[in-house]
């Protein structure tokens, strides 16, 4: 890669941060695995730049290693996302913890954590994100890198597909389509910001069917489901849970909220658009490993501030050989 500037103009409306950050200050979240039903407790601390998200399990029993947020990473994507060996030290359930990391800017953090699985919490990734702002976000020193596509990437496995464009700012188009008159077909485009992933995606609930949950308890997953984490469609088709749904069409938003923590396993926030019809988090792996793995579709670039004004110019540079992108 050579360090030259991309196109500059229509780059004015975009917010990019120019520096990397991390926490102020140290705190702890506690709940149960949706999963696996246990308890949890999980510590967040600040990091220094170019740490990324690391992870350490600390529970009894534990190898202790660390285990990096990125999609080199990714162990498991059945009914979750889930980081490391299924055998060994892994995380489970990272997408909404890691959604509101990347949605906010947060790039280094340090978090310890005394079980298998990432608490669900309500189900969504708003507790996530009331948390971060309580504890404060840092700017280091460091520039923040970005992942700018430059040409067409697809995946498809069956019905269902995923694609990188290339697109001026950070934008997620996501259509599903479930055989239930509670969802249909839903679709929503938005232009992630900190300020769109808190009004219109982070307080979105994961969801499931009463009639799947005989089958999930019996392959071990489920477990700590309930009402107050997930929204629920019983047999006759209507949401079950008592006050209903936050969103009118929650069930999309929801699904947009997992891609954007599944895509935040790149290392770096990507500058285009990502699009999907009835994905999921082996969809949504699949195609940012297609990227990943296709050198010429992105480059890496950072965020430089004119002099004049409030734009900003993409400058493409070299990656470290410990780049995240690197699979």
């Amino acid at each position: 890669m050579t360090n030259r500037k991309t196109q500059a103009a229509g780059w004015s409306g975009v917010k990019l941060l120019e520096y990397q950050t991390t926490l102020k200050s140290r705190f702890t979240l506690s709940g149960v695995g949706v999963h696996t039903g246990k308890a949890v407790s999980v510590h967040f601390s600040p990091a220094e730049a170019d740490t990324g998200i690391v992870f350490q399990r600390v529970d009894e029993g534990a190898e202790g290693r660390l285990i990096r947020a990125l999609a080199a990473e990714v162990g498991a994507t059945d009914f979750c996302t889930g980081l490391g060996n299924p055998a060994g030290d892994h995380v489970a359930t990272v997408e909404h913890l890691m959604a509101a990391l990347s949605a906010i800017g947060i790039d280094n953090v340090a978090i310890e954590i005394d079980g298998p699985e990432v608490p669900i919490m309500d189900g969504s990734a708003f507790s996530f994100v009331e948390a971060f702002a309580q504890a404060g976000i840092a700017q280091l020193a460091e520039k923040k890198r970005y992942i700018r596509i430059l040409k067409p990437v697809r995946f498809e496995s069956g019905s269902s597909w995923a694609e990188f464009v290339p697109y001026r700012g950070t934008r997620f188009e996501v259509a599903i389509d479930f055989d239930s008159p509670a969802i249909g077909r839903q679709k929503l485009a938005l232009d992630l910001t900190p300020e769109s992933f808190a009004r219109e995606i982070a307080r979105a609930r994961t969801f499931g069917f009463i009639r799947d949950v005989e089958r999930l308890w019996a392959a071990g997953y489920a477990l700590g489901s309930s009402l107050e984490n997930s929204v629920v469609i019983g047999e006759d088709h209507r949401v079950i849970n008592m006050e209903g749904l936050r969103y009118p069409d929650e069930f999309v938003r929801h699904k947009m909220l997992d891609a954007v923590g599944d895509l935040a396993l790149a290392g770096a926030r990507f500058i285009g658009c990502f699009r999907s019809y009835r994905g999921g988090h082996g969809v949504n792996a699949a195609a940012l490993k297609r990227l990943l793995t296709d050198h010429s579709a992105f480059e890496i670039v950072e965020a430089t501030r004119r002099e004049r004004g409030r734009g900003a110019e993409m400058v493409a540079v070299k990656a470290p050989l410990y780049a995240p992108w690197t699979l």
